[in-house]
């Protein structure tokens, strides 16, 4: 089968299409014929050595993916074979095949499509467990989603705005910034042209947002600090820009009694029930057509390497995805 691999850390061209030998599926798993892979920033982290699991060369990137199940494992029901499903957390997907636990495969609903499974569970669900279980969105809040034309950021717009909350987003460019308003944000600052923290403090008058979710870090977290309400919650969920400075706790929290944390999706490997109820919310939420998967972006297979080169250089909206089979 081919598959993307690479050999050593770096840039987006140390990715390259190869061939490798199918794997199969052990006890309790399950071989996946992959049809649409998803691209994440996590997965340019991984290429450079940055993510919190180290690569182990010759190495295939890729969390998750879309496709129909073609053999099963010891102790795994053979009914299985033929659903179409989603691996969520799996490894290896920027491949023709995978090998995922059958327990953690998400069985699709004839009304979602392969690119929409493959699409939403990463960021979908990262988004949702951010304003529903490290936080709790509810009529009234105000939100400040960083990167609101990604691909978690549109979705937790789209959420935030759909819980009775008022939405801010920051973005690069005027056309991202007009998608994010058709998703449902408020009000969209240009962090490039204006000081987000000031523009922020004068839309709420001098009071400040309750929630701010934060891909970038560094870059962005002093000034999420300044344009928090009392009692506000900033959860950060990447570091595109690098790790924040340390936290002056006395300085910066205490005053205004201040939280921050942060979120990794995969944690909730160790709270199924909670990871069910979100996939459960989410995926009705896609079928009832209250929550939109925007594909920014659709590469073949072959092509991994420009879609990281685009995701790095912020060219891209909403989910960049891998056409396979």
């Amino acid at each position: 089968m081919q598959a993307i691999r690479f050999h050593t850390i770096g840039g987006p061209d140390v990715l390259k299409l190869e061939e490798v030998e199918k794997p199969h599926p052990g006890a309790g798993e399950a071989l996946v014929r992959i049809h649409v892979a998803g691209v994440n920033f996590a997965d340019t982290l991984f290429r450079r050595g940055r993510y919190a699991r180290q690569p182990q060369f010759p190495e295939t990137p890729g969390f998750e993916a879309a496709g129909v199940v073609e053999e099963v494992g010891e102790g795994v029901a053979g009914a299985l074979v033929g659903r179409r499903v989603t691996t969520l957390g799996g490894q290896h997907c920027y491949a023709e095949y995978t090998v995922a636990p059958a327990e953690q495969l998400i069985f699709l609903p004839d009304k979602l499509s392969l690119e929409a499974g493959a699409a939403f569970p990463i960021q979908s669900l990262t988004a949702y467990h951010m304003l529903y279980t490290v936080d709790q969105v509810k009529p009234g809040m105000s939100v400040l989603v960083h990167a609101a034309a990604g691909g978690v950021g549109l979705q937790a717009v789209q959420m935030a705005k759909q819980a009775g909350a008022r939405v801010f987003g920051t973005t690069s460019t005027e056309e991202k910034a007009k998608l994010a308003r058709e998703m449902g944000a408020d009000e969209v600052i240009l962090y490039n042209k204006v000081d987000f923290a000031e523009r922020i403090k004068n839309l709420t008058e001098g009071r400040g947002v309750d929630l701010v979710l934060d891909s970038v870090g560094r870059a962005t977290f002093a000034g999420n600090l300044k344009c928090l309400a009392p009692l506000g919650h900033v959860i950060l969920y990447g570091i595109a820009s690098g790790s924040p400075e340390p936290v002056n706790i006395m300085a910066s929290l205490f005053e205004r009694s201040l939280k921050v944390s942060a979120f990794y999706l995969f944690t909730l490997s160790q709270r199924p029930e909670v990871a069910r109820e979100g996939i459960q919310r989410v995926i009705s939420w896609i079928t009832d057509d209250k929550l939109k998967i925007v594909i920014g972006l659709k590469l073949p297979l072959a092509q991994a390497a420009e879609a990281h080169r685009k995701m790095e250089g912020r060219e891209t909206v909403g989910k960049i995805l891998l056409t396979v089979n």
